[in-house]
Order: structure tokens, then sequence, then C-alpha cells
């Protein structure tokens, strides 16, 4: 099941955010899992998708699909082999999630 219309209010409300972070060139990629209280899981991507899986499950598996690593299970000797300092980086945020989506996608300086 997948959904797209913003404006739609969600009557679930979330248990828990995590961050996921991608690496494509010197471009750092973030998406947002969140799961809600039904068990549907949402993925909010850095194009402002918001594809929902049945379970946490397949939307980690999905992520994990496409490269994705979760932020919170990432240690330096990752971020480093990854192409960053660990230090140097964290989740955007914002005050709404059209700010939040210009943050999604960021430039990196490489660590030498």
């Amino acid at each position: 099941m997948t959904t797209h219309d913003h404006d739609e209010p969600d009557i679930d409300e979330a248990r828990q955010h995590e961050w996921w972070v991608t690496i494509i060139g010197d471009t750092l990629v973030w998406a947002r899992l969140t799961v809600l209280d039904s068990g549907i899981a949402e993925i909010f991507d850095s194009s402002g998708e918001r594809p929902r899986y049945d379970d946490e499950q397949h939307a980690r598996m999905a992520l994990l699909d496409a490269e994705f690593r979760a932020f919170d299970g990432l240690d330096e000797e990752d971020a480093a082999m990854m192409g960053f300092d660990l230090e140097s980086v964290e989740p955007p945020r914002a005050e709404d999630e059209e700010e939040l989506l210009s943050l999604m996608v960021q430039k990196l300086a490489r660590i030498q």
C-alpha cells in the first residue's frame, strides 16, 4: 500500500522515527523511516515521496535494497568507509516537512 497525498491527515500517530543514510558520489542522501501505531511503516525520502509498507521489516528491506544504512547503527569506521566523518554529520532538522525536504540531500566534504 503506497500513499502520496501530503494533505491527507494521518489518523495513526507515529510510534518512532529512524534516520537512514546513503552516499552517492560526494552527496549524502537521507531517508526517514516512521513506524505508526498501527504497525504500518512509511519512508519519507529525498524526493518527497512517502511509500508505505505493511510493516517495519518490509520498509527496512526496501531501504537496505536501496543501499541505505541506519544512521544510528553507524560507527566511525562505517562512516569512514562511506566517505564521511560521523562527528560532522547529523540527521536534518526543520520546522516543517517542506524545509526538511530541502535538507535531505547534502554535499559532503570528503575525508582523506
